[in-house]
């Protein structure tokens, strides 16, 4: 069966590259606005979390610009063809103008109305960009086509980094390899200048950025050299002048002017970023250390603050005077995620290979980066064809209080391999190195896990490796007897197994973690995790088995294994017996620790399929055929912080956990059959506005002080009633749900808000009269009450009792109106008993 439409493959928000388009400050530098996959993203400067997402697109955002005449709206353009405009304050989609092919870089001038300027491909030529500009139609309707397309530079670069206008959009200016090229607009004239024409010593030459002066006419350009080129009196062919900044050793990423153009920024591989002050070449300052390359630079609007996009998915915001203020972190790109896609049972976050040597914790309801762990504990040195320490090898313990690691270094003769364990410390609230192993086994660890059970993890907690060197090992907690260590236990090998001299691949072990199943090349075994006893073997030949699992609750009597020659096989451990096979070639095979589904991940003609399926069904439940274009190589199963009831019965198998997968280009995709507003957590549906209001001492007590009256009406059991003349107001309603723009001046609306938050004494409620009536009752049966108890009072001084010396107590006035209150009651029920 065909996945039916409702179920998508979307690019995860959360998690996305970022390094597609120069991100853009908003007009009062509060928020940053930046291109992350298929959406666009808003950050806060002050918190740095994310306020919105938006999306929309169906393809990679390659451009995001705010619109030139109303900086409350911004233009994003796709690859799919499409460029939007969006209102980013409330995350709404105005626009949508079709252009028809893909959009590589997106340019916004304040000079031209009603058109923007993108780089698309040249129909008919392959690997050949042009720049364009695009007219945007003031048609009704939101679906609007944009067909009206007049070309401006042939040549182009794709790169928008190598696109850039002059002062009030009176040129252009455009590099590609030695080549720059200016057109101004008005004179229809055309300039080319080449850098191979100068007399240079040898070097390349090569440009790799471009961007204009504000105010003056002047280009800077940056090349692949690391030098900084400033083009002056480029009107004329050939009188053109430039001058040169060198700073940098190797190639210059991006450069940005500051808004009055007095200083330049730029930045490269070094992870510094340079103030060139003046334009000159001896006053320079320096923000070193930023952790990676620098791939954009941005300043905002009012030159108060900066920000640098890195090559590691990450965004350092800088204040003007180079001091730095906040760092974004996203999911980190590595170029191999050997560690494959782990989940941490105690925060539900993804875990994989981030900086080098390191574990980051991802998570990706919050879209932040909780923490990242260095588990190399070496400095990284930056150097071709050094063999660093790598990190190759994560798992967890059921309950996440256990994490083992595996690192090695690349050698050709004897890989240098260690083993850690590390403990989770509830104080620390991170974790530390309990257990360090050197050389674990004789060869390359192929995987490890953990034996996961909830009740015995302290007890009995098991590890178990496999490794290249035929055997796979089982380690157990001990008692540690050594006076001086600082921790009661650490890990020793119990148990080493073997079969035929074949190589360990894979492991795994039951639900009950009472069976362990480890392939031997193209064997499965299942042993006993008591004894170590082998209790059975299957094999299903021709290949090597690729991937292997349990079935787990009502199908934990299935071991389900893919080989690499295309079969997947279901084994039946009670009979001993292939139970069904698939000639499928799978690359992914990952079971949902929640349910009894399985999903299975196989490339076929250059494309990626799912299927999902339960060990004890013939069919599958799911499959979705062209899944992507990409060829996916790890995928995980995250719990939801709450199960799914809205969803469909075809889509059973999501609603208690989601399904994430990495490409081999390093994006992270999921499948989801709720529009993006339904994805969206409540913290990023909260308005801008809000958000960005300044904490004061005052908010904080008024805070607190609301916080502490609710409460008191919830334990008294008191029901808040609202004022319905506060809700119905038309003032107020027109006050906070009208547009600012057309709203009538303030002198105006200020009196009839003022008069709506009155209360009138005329208009009472049945129910306040009434109380009203009982309460005045009740004072005058206390007045007469009182007058009745000081007669009798006048009275009983004379009485015999107090000539007897047998005083009574007095009673209070309220202890006295409680007891007329008693005696008033009707007691007849009791007659009854």
């Amino acid at each position: 069966m065909v996945a039916p439409a409702g179920l998508r493959v979307v690019r995860c928000g959360g998690g996305g590259r970022l390094s597609s388009a120069r991100p853009v400050f908003s007009a009062d530098a509060k928020y940053l606005l930046c291109a992350s996959g298929d959406f666009v993203k808003i950050y806060s400067l002050g918190t740095g979390e994310t306020l919105r997402l938006m999306g929309g697109h169906a393809d990679v955002v390659t451009g995001v610009q705010l619109n030139p005449r109303n900086h409350m709206q911004l233009y994003s353009s796709s690859l799919d063809g499409s460029i939007k405009l969006w209102d980013f304050m409330d995350g709404i989609p105005i626009k949508t103008f079709t252009v028809g092919c893909k959009l590589l870089a997106l340019y916004a001038l304040t000079s031209c109305e009603d058109s923007v300027f993108v780089i698309i491909p040249k129909s008919g030529e392959r690997d050949t960009f042009q720049l364009v500009s695009v007219k945007l139609t003031k048609a009704a309707g939101q679906n609007i086509e944009a067909k009206d397309l007049s070309v401006v530079l042939d040549g182009v670069d794709a790169s928008p980094k190598c696109t850039a206008f002059g002062r009030e959009g009176e040129y252009v200016a455009s590099v590609k390899d030695v080549n720059l090229q200016v057109y101004f607009f008005k004179r229809k004239q055309l300039n080319r200048f080449s850098v191979n024409t100068m007399k240079t010593k040898g070097g390349n030459h090569d440009f790799t950025c471009v961007v204009c002066h504000p105010t003056e006419d002047c280009i800077a350009t940056g090349h692949a050299d690391g030098k900084i080129r400033l083009w002056r009196n480029f009107h004329h062919k050939k009188e053109y002048t430039f001058s040169t900044l060198h700073w940098h050793h190797d190639i210059v990423l991006d450069l940005a002017f500051s808004v009055e153009g007095t200083s330049l920024l730029s930045g490269g591989v070094e992870s510094v970023l340079v103030l060139w002050q003046n334009l000159s070449d001896r006053q320079k300052d320096f923000l070193p250390r930023l952790g990676s390359g620098i791939e954009y630079t941005s300043v905002s609007p009012d030159g108060t603050l900066c920000c640098t996009l890195h090559t590691d998915n990450r965004i350092s915001i800088i204040n003007s005077n180079l001091r730095f203020s906040r760092s974004i972190q996203g999911l980190i790109k590595s170029a191999d995620v050997k560690t494959g896609l782990v989940v941490d049972p105690r925060t539900k976050a993804l875990v994989l290979n981030g900086e080098p040597g390191h574990l980051q914790f991802y998570c990706l309801q919050s879209d932040q980066q909780l923490f990242s762990l260095d588990i190399v504990q070496r400095q990284y040195i930056h150097q071709a064809g050094l063999k660093q320490v790598d990190l190759v090898k994560v798992a967890f313990s059921a309950q996440g209080k256990w994490l083992a690691t595996v690192e090695e270094r690349e050698e050709v003769t004897d890989p240098e391999l260690q083993l850690k364990l590390w403990f989770y410390d509830e104080e620390t609230q991170s974790f530390k190195l309990n257990t360090r192993i050197n050389t674990p086994h004789d060869d390359h660890i192929t995987d490890m896990c953990f034996r996961d059970m909830d009740e015995m993890e302290d007890d009995s907690l098991i590890l178990v490796t496999t490794g290249r060197d035929c055997v796979f090992k089982v380690w157990v907690m001990v008692e540690d007897t050594d006076p001086e260590a600082q921790q009661s236990v650490s890990w020793s090998c119990d148990f080493v197994g073997s079969y035929h001299n074949y190589q360990a691949t894979n492991c795994c072990f039951s639900e009950d973690g009472s069976l362990l199943a480890v392939s031997f090349e193209g064997t499965a075994t299942v042993w006993d995790s008591v004894t170590w006893d082998l209790k059975c073997t299957f094999c299903h030949p021709p290949g090597k088995i690729r991937n292997i699992c349990f079935g787990r609750l009502t199908c934990s009597k299935y071991l389900i294994g893919a080989t690499d020659h295309g079969f997947l096989c279901c084994w039946n451990l009670l009979s001993c017996a292939l139970e069904w096979s698939a000639h499928l070639n799978i690359l992914v095979l990952q079971p949902d620790p929640l349910s009894e589904h399985i999903a299975a991940v196989s490339w076929l003609s250059k494309e990626s399929s799912l299927f999902v399926f339960k060990p004890n069904e013939p069919r599958p439940i799911y499959i979705q055929r062209n899944l992507c274009k990409e060829k996916i190589q790890l995928a995980a199963f995250v719990p939801r912080d709450e199960p799914e009831t809205d969803g469909s019965e075809k889509y059973l198998w999501l609603r208690r956990s989601q399904l994430f997968f990495l490409t081999d280009t390093q994006e992270l995709m999921t499948l989801s059959t709720k529009p993006l507003e339904e994805r969206l957590t409540a913290s990023s549906k909260q308005l801008a506005v809000e958000e960005s209001l300044p904490v004061t001492p005052f908010s904080l007590l008024l805070g607190r002080h609301r916080r502490q009256q609710s409460q008191e009406d919830i334990d008294l059991g008191k029901l808040v009633i609202h004022n319905k003349q506060e809700q119905d107001s038309p003032a107020v309603k027109e006050l906070l749900h009208t547009p600012a723009h057309v709203l009538p001046s303030a002198s105006f609306l200020c009196p009839i808000f003022i008069k709506s938050l009155l209360i009138s004494k005329e208009n009472k409620s049945a129910e306040e009269v009434a109380d009203e009536v009982e309460m005045e009752s009740e004072k005058a049966d206390d007045d007469s009450d009182e007058e009745r108890d000081v007669t009798e009072m006048e009275q009983e001084d004379t009485s015999p009792s107090e000539l007897l010396g047998e005083m009574t107590c007095k009673l209070s006035k309220h202890q006295e109106k409680e007891l007329r209150k008693i005696r008033k009651m009707d007691y007849s029920w009791i007659s009854a008993f």
